[in-house]
């Protein structure tokens, strides 16, 4: 019977992350091995530094190494519109572009009846905390045009009518099932520029 080694554990650990399998894993694995000095030894030190320098900003949600993040520390960015958006991935894929200059707000997630996501999973309190914090005017809600994000988009718009902003949303130039993060720029900056209110 064979024994499960730390070898086979790397290989099934690096085959559960997005966008590789078993057989990825695998040639990822081997390849370090044969360039442990120049490519293993790094990448070892790089995660154990990532791992002690990353903090969570504790307005947007973003990874940085400085807290708050140095998007909301920025002072030449709008202090009155604020982004929402799933992930700190989505929030990559703006800042790829130069169409905004505003805030953000990463939602931890979607609600999804499949999994189990309810409200109470989501920063969704802590939304309602930056926007009683916050000079905020625009809240503009960049949710995929999925299930999950319209039933998302349909929740926040319902949770935060009482409160005096504006609410708008992307237009819908962006695909339908489309994520942020697989956008190219043009597509993201037609879809700020034609958002709509809500």
């Amino acid at each position: 019977m064979k024994t499960e080694t730390s070898l086979d554990d790397l290989i099934y650990f690096l085959s559960k992350l997005p966008g590789l399998g078993p057989r990825s894993a695998q040639r990822m694995v081997l390849f370090l091995l044969k360039k442990k000095e120049t490519h293993f030894e790094p990448l070892k030190g790089l995660m154990d530094a990532v791992l002690s320098e990353m903090k969570v900003c504790p307005l947007c949600g973003n990874y940085d190494v400085i807290t708050p993040c140095h998007i909301c520390q920025d002072t030449k960015r709008s202090q009155t519109t604020l982004c929402v958006v799933p992930d700190v991935s989505d929030i990559w894929a703006l800042e790829r572009s130069p169409i905004y200059h505003g805030q953000y707000f990463a939602l931890g997630g979607l609600l999804s009846a499949l999994d189990g996501i309810t409200p109470e999973n989501l920063n969704i309190q802590k939304l309602k905390n930056r926007l009683d914090s916050s000079p905020i005017e625009e809240v503009i809600f960049a949710l995929p045009l999925t299930v999950d994000g319209q039933t998302t988009l349909h929740y926040l718009i319902e949770s935060l009518k009482t409160y005096p902003v504006k609410l708008t949303t992307l237009a819908h130039g962006m695909p339908v099932g489309g994520e942020l993060d697989f956008q190219d720029e043009g597509t993201i900056q037609t879809a700020f520029k034609a958002r709509t209110e809500l």
